[in-house]
């Protein structure tokens, strides 16, 4: 059974046709948002592509793809681009597109002046040009239209019109059974009836220089020379035979390109020999090729029956996809004795080199192949089994016991090789003319992928999650007394090792590192780490080819470095092919330099490979080629590009769409952008063909827009100036108007505040006359006071002298009454003189005269408080208020005793019965109240 399989897997394996194809780029009509099939193409100046859809007019600028519909929503079977016109052709009309100012296409007819002409169900498959002739074939005649003079011509031959040809400076056609003709002032005239043109169709007609090359749908191709009509061998002529060849195209470079309805394409030289057969297992989306076109960059289009596909027939980049699946990815290669080897995860393959031969699956060799290495004058295979030995197309296992992932020889000994295995590092040895393993080192038993050895036979391993390993082997490789693991640099993902000049790399996210041979350190390289710069970095593999340079991997591009020849710095060179293009498995990425300047590049699905010498690119030019507005959340609007915008200030998103017109796949544009007015710097550069600006305030910008292709900057940069104006109440005619309503609103206010200000004089002067009043009663009340002070002072001054003479009045009774009592112990009872004398004094010290006089002056200094307190209390006798009138001159009870001729203890008992009728309370003091009435 095992047998059996090998048998079949073999098999399968020499059906891989190896030959490289040029790229293709695939669109779908999902990808296009058109019909699947695709009449006819052309190209105008700007290098935009338009094709004759199914649903119309498909107009495609480099980046974005749009579709016209037909004026009469028909198939377009034709187009043709002449000048600054697209002519187009379908269903019973004809006519022209022309750009407006907005740089959209617009539709004029042509078929419409002679409308009553046009056949019933007429179809116009062809446009042709010669001259100032325009001409529009069906399938019954062909129209000639004059654009000069706007006229008309109708070619109407019997039996039809299969097809017609513009070929040297001649137009020709084919009629069904009659033969091939040429059309001469008008006129159809017969340039050849051999019984090959009558019975089989001419699908084009190419001009050489002795006549012309007739290109046949079944029977192959003709030279057309004067009447003489001789077939022209091609390698291809038997399978175009069964192909049937629908469409044609001579290339600038002389070759062919043949589309057929069910095999694809066929490129064919000059003389006819075969270049390449690209057909749906080749890459192609379809094997029905319903049209060709080659455009000024020399890519071939091909318009199929479901689909549109770009090839890139003069790339420097060829590819292999292996679409089955048989060859698997590449992970080596290498060649040797005029054989390439490709070491892929299914096993080893081997074909001829320059040669497009099947690839031979190498028995034995099934499963991974990590590496492949020339040693020796023989080929090393690294294998998940091992390692073998290749000799032509045979291996021969050497050790089997850990898979292998590369070989390196060990520094001054021919006969030894160092290989890295899963389980650390062992030895291979020459003997006896005969590489076998000889032991494994011992004391380290990390899996060493990546392995150098110095010229002091030190071994560095990278270990992708561990980090970077240092061990020193005894002298016969047998065994490390330990290691040294870096803690700087760190590991990283995808990392590598490896040597390059003699000095040893170490490469991660972080940078790429030097080995100091002295310090045993490695440090930062400044020249090759800026490759990583600006999250460029995918994948830390490092590959050194024969020629001595170092490649390195990014993510938008493929870097070499190579070493000066005049000094120590390394030369940088840039190849501008992405890795979501290349399509290769990140981390093992793998170069191999297959002849002086083409290498080879192992992908996921194959290879490709690359001549470097052929790294050449045209200068295109950056084009705006829409520009639309929108007022918030309302549908997007066109604006002119042929002058200055000027839009609303509400008209204040704008998005800008741009574009390089190119169609290699490898290499993609990108762009840079600025704004005047709304920025300050150039943009990062970006992929992406359009921006969009929201909200933009009112003012002046120009927009500009430069592309970068290749990794160079283009020469042109596209500019666009646009004004957003001011919204109505920002504009000058507003702001007059705000001027004359301030100065109205002024005038209004400066007479309000006027009056304000008269009335606030007013309300001032008032206040202040007010002010003054209440200063003049303030004034007057301050007057009062002092009057008031003063006649208190008065009062008591009247009561001090009140209280004087009563005193005195006092003093003057207590004396006369004490001359009285003398005279009346000195005197005799009967002396008539002395009683006379007491008389007179008795009269001088009566007590109601002494009240009288105190009334008198009391009353005039405290005015009515005898009645007051009488008022106060009506149940006061006279004596009592007689006592309460001293009371009030705060006399003591001493001196009030002589007044009233009583004792002072006499006085006490008034003062107590006094209280008793004023009803006061006992803590109330009589004299403190007496005081306060």
């Amino acid at each position: 059974m095992k047998t059996k399989f090998s048998f079949v897997f073999c098999f399968f394996t020499i059906l891989l046709f190896s030959q490289e194809f040029p790229p293709i780029i695939k669109y779908t009509s999902a990808a296009y948002g058109a019909g699947n099939q695709n009449w006819m193409i052309s190209q105008d100046e700007q290098n935009y592509l338009y094709f004759a859809n199914d649903e119309g007019l498909l107009e495609y600028n480099g980046t974005n793809w749009e579709l016209y519909p037909a004026p009469n929503e028909t198939i377009i079977r034709s187009v043709k681009v002449i000048g600054t016109k697209v002519y187009t052709g379908c269903y019973m009309n004809f006519g022209y597109w022309m750009r407006n100012a907005a740089g959209k296409l617009k539709y004029t007819s042509l078929s419409d002046k002679i409308k009553n002409k046009i056949l019933d169900d007429e179809q116009f498959w062809n446009i042709l040009q010669y001259d100032q002739w325009v001409l529009f074939q069906s399938l019954s005649r062909i129209y000639i239209f004059d654009t000069k003079t706007g006229k008309f011509k109708i070619v109407a031959p019997k039996n039809g019109v299969v097809k017609s040809f513009a070929a040297k400076n001649a137009i020709y056609f084919q009629t069904i059974k009659e033969g091939l003709f040429e059309i001469e002032s008008g006129k159809a005239k017969l340039v050849s009836d051999h019984p090959t043109l009558k019975k089989f169709t001419i699908v084009n007609v190419f001009p050489i220089t002795e006549g012309l090359l007739i290109q046949t749908q079944l029977d192959g191709m003709y030279t057309l020379i004067g009447n003489t009509l001789t077939r022209f061998a091609t390698d291809a002529d038997q399978a175009l035979k069964s192909g049937f060849v629908y469409s044609s195209q001579i290339l600038k470079d002389g070759s062919f390109a043949l589309g057929t309805v069910s095999n694809g394409v066929y490129i064919l030289s000059e003389k006819g020999k075969l270049k390449y057969h690209i057909s749906q297992s080749k890459g192609l989306s379809n094997n029905t090729v319903l049209s060709l076109f080659e455009d000024k960059d020399q890519n071939l289009w091909t318009g199929l029956d479901n689909g549109i596909n770009c090839i890139n027939v003069q790339s420097p980049v060829h590819s292999f996809t292996d679409d089955s699946g048989a060859l698997g990815t590449v992970y080596a290669s290498v060649v040797f004795n005029d054989m390439l080897y490709i070491g892929s995860n299914q096993g080893l393959f081997c074909k001829k080199t320059q040669s497009n031969e099947e690839f031979k699956f190498i028995a034995g060799t099934k499963g991974q192949v990590w590496s492949l290495f020339v040693y020796d004058n023989m080929v090393f295979c690294g294998h998940d089994s091992g390692t073998f030995i290749v000799n032509g197309s045979t291996a021969k296992n050497i050790f089997s016991g850990s898979g292998t992932w590369k070989l390196e020889p060990v520094p001054n000994s021919k006969k030894l090789l160092l290989q890295g295995n899963y389980y650390g590092l062992s030895v291979l040895e020459k003997k006896d003319g005969t590489w076998t393993f000889r032991n494994k080192i011992k004391g380290f038993d990390y899996s060493s992928r990546f392995f150098e050895i110095d010229d002091h036979l030190d071994i560095y391993v990278s270990h992708e999650y561990k980090g970077i390993f240092r061990l020193k082997a005894d002298g016969d490789f047998t065994k490390t007394n330990g290691y040294f693991t870096y803690k700087e640099p760190r590991k990283g993902n995808n990392a590598s090792l490896t040597k390059f000049n003699n000095s040893i790399y170490y490469a991660f996210k972080g940078g790429i590192f030097k080995l100091n041979k002295q310090t045993k350190q490695f440090e930062k390289d400044k020249t090759l780490s800026s490759i990583f710069e600006k999250d460029e970095y995918t994948s830390g593999k490092l590959i050194v080819d024969n020629s001595n340079k170092i490649w390195l991997f990014s993510k938008n591009y493929i870097h070499y470095f190579s070493a000066s020849k005049l000094s120590s710095e390394l030369k940088q060179n840039i190849i501008p092919i992405p890795s979501s293009l290349t399509n290769s498995m990140l981390g093992y990425e793998n170069i191999t330099q297959i002849s002086k300047s083409t290498y080879l590049i192992g992908t996921t699905d194959g290879y490709y490979t690359l001549n470097i010498e052929d790294l050449s690119f045209k200068n295109y030019a950056v084009l705006i080629t829409d520009i639309t507005v929108n007022k918030q959340n309302e549908n997007m609007q066109n604006v002119k590009l042929t002058s200055e915008g000027s839009f609303k200030s509400t008209e204040n998103n704008i998005t800008l769409n741009y574009t390089v017109p190119e169609y290699n796949k490898y290499i993609n544009s990108e762009y840079q952008y600025l704004l005047e007015g709304y920025q300050n710097e150039w943009s990062e550069w970006s992929n992406k063909a359009t921006i969009n600006f929201k909200n933009l305030p009112s003012g002046k910008y120009t927009f500009k827009v430069r592309a970068r292709y290749a990794n160079t900057i283009l020469q042109n940069t596209a500019v666009y100036s646009f004004v957003v104006l001011k919204p109505w109440y920002l504009t000058n005619l507003a702001w007059l108007v705000y001027i004359l309503l301030i100065i109205t609103a002024g005038y209004f206010i400066n007479r309000a505040y006027q009056n304000f200000y008269r009335r606030q004089e007013a309300k001032l002067i008032e206040e202040n006359n007010l002010l003054l009043e209440i200063q003049e009663l303030e004034n007057e009340r301050q007057l009062m006071m002092l009057r008031n002070e003063q006649l208190s002072q008065d009062v008591d001054n009247k009561n001090r002298e009140l209280a004087v003479s009563t005193m005195s009045l006092n003093s003057k009774n207590e004396l006369l009454s004490i001359i009285k009592e003398d005279l009346k112990k000195t005197s005799q009872d009967d002396n008539k003189d002395i009683k006379s004398v007491i008389r007179t004094i008795n009269d001088n010290i009566s007590e109601e005269d002494s009240w009288k006089i105190f009334k008198e002056a009391f009353d005039s200094a405290d005015k009515d408080f005898l009645k007051r307190i009488k008022q106060l209390h009506p149940l006061l006798t006279p004596n009592d208020l007689r006592l309460c009138a001293y009371l009030r001159l705060n006399l003591s009870s001493k001196e009030i005793a002589p007044l009233f001729n009583i004792s002072v203890r006499s006085v006490e008992i008034k003062r107590y019965r006094l209280r008793k009728k004023m009803d006061l309370k006992h803590e109330n003091g009589l004299a403190e109240y007496i005081l306060t009435v």
